[in-house]
């Protein structure tokens, strides 16, 4: 198995969302390779996004700031068992789900629940919901701050996003497509 490294520390400490950057490499890893994503965090958010498109991956701390995640393609070889939901992923892990329109034509709605979660994982996550986002679809982020990082990222994905503080203190974005 050929190993391609992915070191995204750099991209994270600069302030660049590395989500695209980290999508492309599996999409071009060939079914003899395995991507070894090294991160100054765990990234708990991604390992949805890898489960939900068959990816396998096994998540170690190599130490402090230091993340590595070998991930394999579907049907590739494994890296080992996909790392259980523990007690830090359960935590972490936000509420992603979906409500269908009545069939008449109406727009797909999809909630994105990232309160409660550090920075950059709102952010992550919430890119990480646009990838999968179906064409007709809109996105509802509800967040802990004002998403301000996240209307460039938009702009930049052919989207557009509306945010509105609630009376608990809380902020929910509006997020479709341009």
């Amino acid at each position: 198995m050929n190993t391609v490294e992915l070191d995204v520390r750099d991209d994270i400490r600069q302030g660049r969302e590395p989500f695209s950057k980290i999508m492309a490499a599996l999409d071009g890893l060939g079914s003899d390779q395995e991507l070894m994503l090294i991160a100054p965090f765990e990234p708990v958010p991604l390992f949805a996004v890898l489960a939900r498109r068959g990816f396998t991956y096994r998540a170690n701390e190599a130490g402090p700031g230091e993340w590595r995640v070998a991930i394999c393609k579907p049907g590739g070889g494994k890296p080992g068992p996909s790392e259980p939901a523990g007690p830090a992923a359960a935590r972490n892990a936000p509420a992603v789900q979906g409500i269908e329109g009545n069939g008449s034509g109406d727009v797909t709605t999809v909630e994105v629940d990232a309160r409660g979660l550090e920075p950059p994982q709102p952010l992550v996550t919430i890119l990480e919901a646009l990838a999968t986002l179906p064409e007709r679809a809109v996105l509802l982020a509800r967040t802990d701050r004002r998403p301000m990082h996240l209307y460039a990222e938009l702009e930049a994905r052919g989207f557009v996003g509306r945010t509105e503080e609630q009376s608990d203190g809380s902020f929910v974005t509006h997020i479709s497509r341009s």
